[in-house]
């Protein structure tokens, strides 16, 4: 099993790096990042914002030492990036989805409609190189965030991207809350929820 650790400013490259080749076939981000020349630039921006602006600074974010997988978490009571920060920290990605801004906003708008309000983390994302799937790499990335979860009696919030991972996280507790289309035709996604479990 690969040593996870609490990742740092100096792995974003490479974690974004690995995420890059995970999810570049991975139906939503097909229906955002439309320009397949271009995509492999927009997710790098995309998942190097994500974690240096909104995950990193709350420690949320979980990596190996040879970077076979990354998990970023928010943690429960994290200020949500909003106003002229939010807008701000995403205009690197901006010109990657601008012929179809309308209906990327009106995605993001419905998938932060569908989060609860009551304190939980929120697994935003989870990606394991596709070398090392199924080999418990992605379990162990979500480990340490599951354990603080049941030891501090909080729940943990997730949308999956594919329904053939429906069947991971519901072995690490997770139960599907909603099957969600998305805008302008999109693919679904699974909305899951996990209460915490009692201590053995």
């Amino acid at each position: 099993m690969p040593v996870v650790r609490r990742a740092t400013a100096p792995d974003v490259d490479a974690m974004a790096a690995q995420l890059i080749r995970t999810f570049f076939d991975d139906p939503v981000i097909l229906h955002i990042f439309r320009n397949e020349a271009r995509r492999t630039e927009g997710l790098r921006r995309y998942f190097s914002t994500q974690m240096r602006a909104d995950y990193l600074p709350f420690g949320g974010c979980y990596t190996t030492d040879g970077y076979e997988g990354a998990a970023i978490w928010a943690p429960a009571g994290k200020p949500l990036l909003t106003g002229v920060k939010a807008v701000t920290t995403q205009l690197a990605v901006l010109p990657f989805v601008a012929t179809h801004l309308a209906t990327t906003l009106r995605m993001l708008n419905l998938i932060e409609s569908l989060h609860p309000h009551e304190p939980h983390w929120y697994l935003a994302t989870l990606g394991t190189a596709q070398e090392v799937q199924g080999q418990g790499v992605g379990s162990a990335l979500m480990r340490p965030v599951l354990e603080h979860c049941d030891v501090e009696g909080l729940p943990a919030y997730l949308e999956s991207s594919k329904e053939r991972n429906v069947p991971f996280y519901r072995r690490h507790g997770f139960e599907v809350v909603k099957e969600v289309p998305l805008p302008g035709g999109g693919p679904k996604i699974w909305t899951m929820w996990r209460e915490p479990r009692p201590a053995a």
